[in-house]
């Protein structure tokens, strides 16, 4: 088992969608996004599990909401690794779709002004978080310095793509997530978007007419940018569709070559959002 060194360690949320085991196996310390149903609130992955979260969305007569992890979670977590660590990397998903960034730059100023603790906005969601927490902690392990670590990360967030397909804008246009795909609202009932985060909010990319056109152009799209190398850390997500995310990721290893393509559930927080059905290719391009 390998663990990053003490002198530097990795701060994710659930929205990095990581696999328990590499989270168990690098000590990676993911704070909780939070899943509201009604009054009843829950700590994702912690009080409610996806199985739990899907079964209630299904037979809920009104759409969740989620919020970001309050300041004080980060604190406890930072209190904890700095009794231990040097230095505290802080990754997490766009401030254009989630406060947590916000949340932890407030937990770092309040409470712990002169430690080390860098907090990476990565302009993104989901498996192409993922990819960047597990390279940082990967060049944690093999000795990297921090500052090195973090100019490697800022390099690749502009290199990021990332393409889905939903199956209604309900859930974005509800959530408050919509950003740049609002005037597809109208045109709900006629389409199936292909959306992009861009500039780490959400885009309209693309307009088409059915779900089996949208996954080939879902398809293309990836074949047509992904560098043909692992390299690209190209990934699979999907919102309760695990047969169309396997059916995805065997055509691109196929069309592009590439041995390994992850697939990641997007968990309870990004399916709020996103709605059940959800499928999305990510890479760096």
């Amino acid at each position: 088992m390998s663990v990053v060194p003490s002198r530097i360690r990795v701060v994710t949320d659930t929205t990095a969608v990581l696999p328990p085991e590499f989270v168990a196996a690098h000590s990676i310390e993911v704070i909780p996004q939070i899943v509201r149903f009604g009054e009843a609130a829950f700590l994702e992955d912690v009080e409610l599990s996806y199985g739990d979260f899907i079964r209630r969305l299904k037979s809920s007569g009104q759409l969740p909401k989620t919020s970001a992890p309050p300041p004080g979670a980060f604190v406890d977590v930072y209190a904890h690794l700095l009794t231990e660590a040097q230095t505290i990397l802080s990754i997490h998903p766009s401030l254009d779709v989630s406060a947590t960034v916000q949340s932890a730059l407030t937990a770092k100023g309040d409470s712990f002004p002169d430690a080390d603790i860098r907090v990476i906005d990565t302009r993104t969601v989901a498996g192409n978080l993922a990819t960047l927490v597990m390279l940082a902690v990967e060049w944690a392990e093999s000795g990297v310095e921090v500052d090195e670590i973090v100019n490697r990360l800022q390099a690749m967030i502009p290199r990021g793509r990332v393409y889905f397909l939903v199956a209604t804008l309900e859930y974005l246009h509800k959530g408050g997530r919509i950003g740049g795909a609002s005037a597809l609202i109208s045109s709900t009932l006629q389409i199936k978007p292909i959306l992009e985060i861009k500039n780490g909010h959400v885009e309209a990319k693309e307009k088409v007419r059915t779900h089996r056109r949208a996954f080939e152009r879902l398809k293309d799209l990836a074949i047509e940018q992904c560098p043909r190398s692992s390299s690209a850390h190209l990934c699979v997500m999907h919102a309760d569709d695990l047969d169309e995310a396997q059916r995805l990721a065997g055509d691109l290893k196929s069309a592009l070559g590439i041995e390994h393509i992850p697939i990641y559930g997007a968990g309870a927080s990004i399916t709020t959002h996103a709605g059940p059905r959800t499928l999305a290719v990510g890479f760096f391009a």
